[in-house]
């Protein structure tokens, strides 16, 4: 079996953590100490998010989306397969090594996504560009750390307790979709979502999209 290499190692802003991008053959993996935060055979929650989502607005002529977290462009990817040309794509990444990886290490994997003319790609955190443009998105996706029990960095935690989520709120214009990753479910977190004002459903889905891989979860959570 071909080892794995460890190619870089990136610090994470506002932590002590530190990432790690391995390589074996043409599988990546990320890693964060001994857990696994992505690996490049197991696209198929994170896709989902982008799909799930995308289904929310389908009537909105020139949908203008906010994707938190690059990580390895699998949700990216999958929202420039299902929206129109017309749309727009703002991706925040807090760790500006990813974006290095994406378009170095990780290039083919990628492919052209990152020079689509709907991408704009932002190294800054997600919740400053959710604080600073009000009715600014028809959709937020959050794949942001682990989903709601974060595992990289302490303040991702402000993304989604009530006063975070009613943040995304006023981010959204009406009729818009917030969609969130998580690893594993979050009992209190469907509950956080409908304090801040949200209609709310919980789906199930596979790490591969295929009926396999581990077990995510994606909320679907709507602005009247």
């Amino acid at each position: 079996m071909i080892p794995w290499e460890k190619i870089d190692t990136a610090g994470i802003p506002g932590s002590d953590g530190e990432l790690r991008l391995m390589r074996r053959g043409k599988e990546f993996s990320i890693m964060l100490g001994t857990n696994e935060l992505m690996n490049s055979r197991l696209s198929g929650s994170e896709a989902a998010l982008a799909t799930l989502a995308a289904k929310q607005i389908e009537k909105v002529a020139k949908p203008v989306v906010l994707i938190g977290g690059l990580g390895m462009g699998f949700t990216l990817r999958a929202a420039l397969a299902v929206l129109g040309s017309k749309a727009q794509i703002v991706v925040a990444e807090l760790v500006p090594a990813v974006v290095a990886w994406a378009r170095g290490p990780m290039a083919e994997i990628f492919g052209d996504s990152l020079n689509d003319a709907r991408v704009d790609i932002r190294e800054t955190d997600v919740g400053q560009l959710i604080e600073r443009h009000p009715l600014g998105f028809d959709a937020i996706l959050l794949d942001v750390d682990n989903g709601p029990e974060g595992l990289t960095r302490k303040a991702n935690d402000a993304l989604y307790d009530v006063a975070g989520l009613k943040m995304a709120h006023t981010a959204l214009r009406r009729g818009g979709v917030l969609a969130v990753w998580s690893s594993g479910p979050h009992a209190k977190f469907s509950r956080h979502l409908r304090a801040a004002g949200f209609d709310v459903n919980e789906v199930n889905v596979r790490a591969t999209g295929k009926g396999g891989g581990a077990r995510h979860v994606i909320w679907i959570a709507r602005k009247g």
